[in-house]
């Protein structure tokens, strides 16, 4: 074994580790990237089945045309605070955006929690609280919510 042997192997790792380091950003890249255009494209499906134009929920929302044009088409990842105005614009819960959008984990669905996010005269603030509530009064009383099952009490 030479002497160049040696120091072409650090080299050679270095190399490698400098290569998985590019594919995992990359592939990190590329989830990111799924994200806004997943969120884009349900934003896009729920204003279609709302029968609402990009203009009429650009202004309800409080946003531009063009910006909501490219929150649609993948191009711009909206804040939270975004999300939120185009939700009261689309009348869906904001919950639903923001798990579209990888803000939150989903929750497990229960008859209650169903009917908390369905309220239209509930704030997103007052969803959020009255969810949390009754989640933790559930743990307490080791009742945890299970998706799909009726509340029993």
């Amino acid at each position: 074994m030479s002497p160049n042997d040696k120091q072409e192997r650090p080299t050679e790792r270095v190399g490698q580790v400098v290569e998985q380091v590019g594919h995992a950003v990359e592939h990190a890249g590329h989830a990111v990237g799924q994200t806004v255009e997943g969120i884009g494209a349900y934003i896009r499906s729920q204003r279609e089945l709302a029968d609402v134009s990009m203009r009429q929920l650009a202004r309800t929302a409080g946003v531009s045309n063009p910006y909501l044009s490219q929150i649609e088409r993948g191009l711009r990842k909206p804040s939270a605070e975004i999300l939120q105005q185009i939700a009261r614009g689309l009348r869906i819960s904001a919950e639903a955006l923001y798990v579209k959008a990888g803000i939150l984990d989903e929750r497990p669905a229960s008859v209650v929690t169903d009917a908390v996010l369905a309220d239209p005269t509930l704030t997103e603030r007052q969803k959020q609280v009255l969810l949390d509530i009754y989640s933790t009064f559930r743990r307490e009383n080791d009742h945890p919510v299970v998706p799909g099952t009726p509340d029993k009490e």
